[in-house]
């Protein structure tokens, strides 16, 4: 009988979560036709991984991240025509 991979049986930590939640958001259709989301730090996630995962976020081209006063992060992004 195979033994199942590690992988399939570890299940994500906090930042592949935190990561997988914010990609979720990002990917709706709602989201994908706007070219933005809107995105929240939960209660649970911590705080230096929300910042990290915000770190990576902006540095991809074409990506604005905008803080807003109550706490979240607008993501605006372009799409650049192609040649």
């Amino acid at each position: 009988m195979a033994k199942p991979s590690a992988a399939a049986t570890t299940p994500p930590g906090s930042y592949e979560r935190l990561g997988l939640r914010v990609q979720k958001i990002i990917n709706s259709p709602n989201a994908q036709k706007a070219k933005a989301a809107l995105i929240f730090r939960l209660p649970d996630e911590p705080v230096d991984e929300w910042e990290r995962l915000l770190e990576e976020i902006a540095e991809n081209d074409n990506v604005t991240l905008a803080y807003r006063d109550d706490g979240g992060v607008h993501i605006f992004w372009v799409v650049p025509q192609e040649d």
